[in-house]
């Protein structure tokens, strides 16, 4: 197989697709930009939308700057730029989210996130660069150091269920998002950087609705946990830049032959030992 440039292979999901992929990867250290090789899968981003409030420039120098210093160096007529980016970009928009469907995101980070999908299709059509969009649904399990309040809270609340630590659970689990291990969406990408089409969005996830309260008691039950568990509002901000319900259609990814191999049971338990 040919030779596949990563830009930010160290974090939870890059890792654990380094660690997946049968492509020859070729990492680039943090501080360059030039690709190492026709084809590169790009996952550097900030992870959430409350830097707004210590770095008002932090998600744009990120999600943006660097990515503009990045594909400035694609080659015309030979370069696939494959990027990750987020369901946060959907926003209010109508469920199931479909890869067409218009997105509204709010906050700093989705908005960087979406803008930077627009810039990428303008840059590459304008170029003659093939791309990728790939938007990750909520990915779980094990190895993600930066788990907290606001960026992967399932593994943030487990971790504070195992220490019997009490929790503010906002309107009591009364929602719903879209679960996928973080190994099969490693698994999902390469599938889709391997054999997706270029020019094109992919929704990479489960395609299943999860009501986080059933979830929620699944991690209670598995960790044996007597955390007291308060329901409560979520504050003006969190309500302000996140949507209460989000799941989407992963039609495209499993048009591709994807299938999962952990279920939400087992990784979820997995996850609580």
């Amino acid at each position: 197989m040919s030779d596949l440039c990563v830009f930010g292979g160290s974090g939870f999901v890059g890792s654990e697709f380094c660690r997946v992929t049968k492509r020859n990867v070729k990492y680039v250290m943090r501080e360059d930009r030039c690709p190492l090789s026709t084809e590169s899968v790009y996952f550097i981003a900030t992870v959430h939308n409350y830097n707004v409030f210590e770095d008002l420039h932090k998600d744009i120098d990120i999600n943006l700057k660097i990515l503009m210093d990045v594909i400035k160096h694609l080659t015309p007529g030979e370069s696939v730029f494959n990027y990750i980016s987020s369901w946060f970009v959907y926003g209010h928009t109508d469920l199931p989210a479909t890869e067409d469907s218009d997105c509204h995101p709010r906050g700093f980070y989705s908005i960087t996130k979406r803008t930077a999908e627009q810039l990428l299709i303008s840059y590459c059509h304008t170029f003659d660069i093939r791309y990728r969009i790939l938007r990750l649904g909520n990915v779980y399990g094990l190895g993600d150091k930066g788990a907290s309040a606001k960026k992967n809270a399932l593994q943030y609340l487990i971790n504070r269920l195992k220490n019997n630590e009490d929790i503010q659970l906002y309107h009591n689990g009364d929602f719903y998002r879209d679960y996928m291990h973080v190994t099969d969406v490693a698994r999902a990408i390469d599938l889709v950087i391997e054999q997706g089409d270029v020019d094109q969005i992919y929704n990479i996830g489960s395609g299943d609705r999860v009501r986080f309260k059933t979830l929620f008691d699944l991690c209670v039950r598995a960790t044996g946990s007597q955390s007291k568990i308060t329901p409560v509002v979520p504050p003006e901000f969190h309500r302000h830049v996140q949507v209460k319900d989000f799941y989407f259609t992963t039609d495209k990814l499993k048009s591709l032959g994807f299938q999962q191999t952990i279920g939400l049971q087992k990784g979820i338990e997995a996850l609580c030992r």
